[in-house]
């Protein structure tokens, strides 16, 4: 019973897609015919467009995966222990002092080997 009714929610999957792209090209159709008119009203159309396509995007399996997939990662950028202030500017200080470093290395490399060619070739 389960199989059959994954599959017509996957034969319905395709049909829902189609409103999504609809409901899109007719939000950009909109958009380009109505030129003439503010732009916050364009916005606005847009995004309810946008936000009903993403509802029926959502009723499909694939959508409901990406969905599913957002909220995970959601969760998991709350557990990131993000560095403080102090540890961040140590660390760019560290960066920019390294970075300079290496520049008075490949400067003084360029010059050198700029003078042995300058040598060779006379």
């Amino acid at each position: 019973m389960n199989a059959s009714a994954e599959s017509q929610s996957s034969s319905l999957d395709g049909l829902k897609w189609l409103v999504v792209v609809a409901l899109l090209a007719a939000g950009i159709g909109g958009n380009v015919y109505y030129d003439d008119q503010s732009l916050l009203y364009r916005v606005v159309g847009l995004v309810v467009i946008a936000v009903a396509a993403a509802f029926v995007a959502v009723q499909t399996v694939q959508g409901a995966a990406f969905w599913k997939l957002a909220k995970e990662a959601r969760t998991e950028i709350r557990k990131v222990v993000w560095p403080t202030r102090q540890e961040t500017t140590q660390t760019t200080l560290i960066v920019v002092a390294f970075v300079f470093v290496m520049a008075l290395i490949l400067w003084g490399l360029d010059t050198l080997l700029g003078w042995l060619v300058s040598l060779a070739i006379g």
